[in-house]
């Protein structure tokens, strides 16, 4: 309960928690059965922005200090950079499969103020928006007809190139 945020709240009933406090509980729940994976699908889409941000946080929290693995849910792609140490990308449609999985670049022990400040960050949001926005439409088309290894998908890890003052950075990927 302590490690939630909900210490002093304990006796509440259900209907004197807010939506935020529902949703601590449902993580406390998930996090006391100690799994090796914990499943969320989109915890925190039903939350005001600040509550968001403060659960993400939590969370971040509570799996870097018990070791825990979170498979998660997210078409936010600012929350997948700041929570996420790998982003799996999917392809649209019923019939979706996995497109390329990105690796994180930013420091484990981020923090949320300061991420966007980071080298790297850009790069990786810049890679993922590029996805949603162009690839994830085209990428049925381009892998048409050409065998793919379901069980071997690309592995990238987008990183700015560091350049001097008069030229653009790049992206590798």
């Amino acid at each position: 309960i302590a490690l939630v945020g909900l210490k002093g709240a304990e006796y509440k009933k259900p209907s004197e928690l807010s939506g935020g406090m529902k949703q601590r509980v449902g993580i406390a729940r998930a996090l006391s059965l100690e799994p090796k994976m914990l499943l969320m699908d989109e915890p925190f889409s039903a939350l005001d922005a600040l509550t968001r941000g403060t659960l993400q946080d939590e969370v971040r929290r509570i799996c870097l200090s018990t070791g825990q693995t979170v498979f998660m849910i997210t078409h936010d792609v600012d929350e997948a950079i700041y929570l996420a140490d790998k982003i799996v990308l999917m392809t649209n449609g019923p019939h979706a499969q996995i497109a390329e999985i990105v690796e994180n670049p930013l420091p484990k022990d981020r923090e949320r103020n300061q991420i966007h400040k980071h080298t790297d960050y850009y790069a990786v949001r810049n890679h993922l928006i590029d996805f949603l926005v162009s690839r994830s439409r085209t990428f049925k088309d381009e892998i048409a007809g050409k065998p793919r290894d379901t069980k071997n998908v690309p592995l990238v890890r987008p990183v700015a190139e560091t350049s001097s003052a008069s030229e653009p950075l790049r992206i590798r990927a």
